[in-house]
This record gives C-alpha cells, structure tokens and sequence, in this order.
C-alpha cells in the first residue's frame, strides 16, 4: 500500500490509502488539474506523428509539425521520451528518465499546503510511531493521528484500546 498525507493550508489533514502505483496514478489524477498524460507519459517521436496521422517524415509533415520532427532529428525516432509536467515544466519532454512515481510525488506536491506519501505499510507504520520526524512537529499531530486512523481503519494496525 502507498498513504498519503495532504495537510491543505486550511482545514483538517487528509490521509488516504492507494493500493498500488497505478491506484495512486488514478487518484492524484482525479484531482489534478491535468490531465493524466500530463502528470506523466512515455512516447517517441514516431508515435507521435503516428497518432497526427503521419507514418513517414517527408517536406510536407516537417513543415507542419517542426517541433515533432526537431525531437525525432535530436533524440532518435524511436527513442522514449518522457513528459512529467509537474516535474519539467509544461509541454516539456526529455530524453532523461522520469519514473512515473517521481512524476506522482510532484503532482502531489504541487498541490496547495504540505503533502507526505509513505511508499509501503511499513514506512507508514514507523511514521506513525514517531520515526518521521516531519510528521512529529508539533503543528502536524492531525495529520499524525489521521495517518493513525487510516493505518486502524486498514487494519494495518491493531486498535489495542
């Protein structure tokens, strides 16, 4: 399991659960103002044109997608590029690998207030029982407890009261 913590400027923390990356990339996509391709993709220059309706690079196709072409002339045809436009900036792909779980935590992060994500249960857990020391800071004790609460309701936790 992944857990989220979103502390918005205003209002009560949140904590919430997604079971796996692809969970995760589901639910920040819900919320984001981007559209999922946009938190993160992975294509070349060739299917790029493909998908305008383009199979090969002649004068006409140069002229009327340059910026498509000028990718496939620096990078390679079929080379993967990578679009994480929280992380690179909008519209911006790269050659450099950009794992969709990095692209994730800055869509997260670009969103208003603090945000902490725990990659597995047992990074929750050890937050929870003190060992992130972000979450111990004295004005985060609600999103501590709300991580708690989430980790009971999952039963990640035993309730021993």
């Amino acid at each position: 399991m992944i857990y989220v913590i979103e502390c918005p400027p205003s209002g009560e923390p949140i904590a919430w659960f997604a079971y796996h990356l692809t969970d995760l990339a589901r639910k920040v996509a819900a919320r984001d103002p981007l559209e999922a391709w946009e938190i993160h993709d992975e294509v070349t220059p060739r299917a790029l044109l493909e998908a305008l309706g383009h199979e090969r690079v002649d004068v006409a196709v140069r002229a009327a997608f340059p910026s498509v072409c000028a990718l496939g002339e620096q990078y390679g045809w079929d080379t993967t590029l990578y679009r994480a436009d929280h992380l690179l900036g909008r519209g911006v792909l790269s050659a450099d690998v950009v794992s969709v779980r990095d692209a994730l935590l800055a869509a997260l992060q670009a969103r208003p207030g603090e945000c902490r994500v725990y990659w597995s249960d047992q990074e929750a857990v050890l937050a929870a029982e003190g060992a992130d020391h972000w979450l111990c800071a004295k004005p985060r004790w609600r999103a501590r407890h709300a991580l708690h609460q989430q980790l009971l309701s999952l039963e990640v936790l035993a309730d021993d009261l």
